[in-house]
């Protein structure tokens, strides 16, 4: 057995040390979290709309989206729950946003 081979776990391809993409995406794990604070609920308000209208281009049912806008340090911290309908369009959407 080549050391290739030998490096691969049972869930990797021999051939290239690949892993199966069912493997990795099993579909258990569809919600993707946003959290930042901000001067003031205005500022809040434009970023979850930008998130809101990036969730809408990724998903092919309804996202469901649930903001939470919170008072802390003089400013506003607003934390997000993107709730996708499978796995890929949570990473579409994750990797939308770097």
């Amino acid at each position: 057995m080549s050391d290739a081979m030998k490096k691969c776990s049972a869930n990797e391809t021999a051939a290239c040390c690949c892993v199966d993409v069912g493997t990795v995406m099993d579909n258990t794990d569809c919600t993707a979290s946003w959290s930042e604070w901000f001067a003031d609920r205005a500022e809040a308000e434009v970023k979850l709309a930008q998130l809101t209208q990036r969730a809408r281009a990724a998903e092919s049912e309804p996202c469901v989206i649930q903001p939470r806008f919170s008072n802390v340090n003089q400013g506003v911290q607003l934390d997000i729950d993107f709730t996708f309908s499978c796995q890929a369009e949570t990473l579409i959407f994750q990797l939308g946003l770097r």
